[in-house]
């Protein structure tokens, strides 16, 4: 199983960012996939979670700015991120049980003020 987070960059407060994460090896349409960020010195945390059927939930502070999709088709999860806060920046990695938790290797997002 691999997951292959991008879409990180360095952005000004108020923007937008979308990452991906591409997958295989894996039954994409039956899993549920999230992602995390680790801030530094902070615990890793879950950001958005999207299930096989579509359902999604999302961390209080992301709500109304971050929307997490997919494309079973293509065996990639979105993160679209839009008005960007400093408090946002992180390292955002993908994620997905299969038997057992894999992760991506994660994408610097940088948001400064």
């Amino acid at each position: 199983v691999q997951l292959q987070a991008s879409g990180g960059g360095l952005v000004q407060a108020g923007e937008s960012l979308r990452l991906s994460c591409a997958a295989s090896g894996i039954i994409f349409s039956i899993v549920a996939m999230g992602w995390y960020r680790q801030a530094p010195g902070k615990q890793r945390e879950l950001v958005a979670r999207i299930t096989s059927g579509g359902v999604t939930n999302y961390l209080d502070s992301v709500k109304g700015r971050f929307t997490i999709s997919r494309d079973n088709a293509k065996n990639t999860v979105y993160l679209q991120m839009n008005s960007l806060k400093p408090e946002d920046t992180a390292v955002y990695y993908c994620n997905t049980v299969y038997g057992m938790a894999y992760w991506g290797r994660g994408t610097l997002v940088t948001v400064s003020s």
